[in-house]
């Protein structure tokens, strides 16, 4: 989590669990890494319209092979939680005690 995020600016902000990071904050920085790969496209494309020889078809190669690598990042999924806690163990209690026969009844 980011100060420029969450709270008043120059508050520092603390993380209490391992809770993950918003899926708002996960949809932008997977956003964030398709236009990057995408833009890295671009210029391999446009690097193998200007060069000539061996680079050319490398950066055509990568202009070709960086759109799945891309798409496969952006899909990579959500991160794990960080350190969170380990969960609770509640005692397996499938039915009640037996009744107890009070003394002197």
């Amino acid at each position: 989590m980011h100060n420029k995020d969450r709270g008043k600016p120059g508050q520092e902000v603390y993380t209490v669990s391992g809770v993950r990071s918003s899926l708002t904050d996960d949809v932008k920085l997977r956003t964030r890494k398709y236009a990057f790969s995408m833009a890295v496209r671009t210029a391999c494309f446009l690097g193998a319209i200007v060069t000539e020889g061996t680079l050319r078809w490398i950066l055509f190669c990568g202009a070709i092979v960086l759109p799945y690598v891309a798409v496969v990042a952006a899909n990579s999924g959500r991160p794990a939680a960080g350190n969170a806690p380990p969960p609770v163990q509640l005692p397996l209690r499938t039915q009640l005690p037996p009744l107890q026969p009070e003394e002197g009844s």
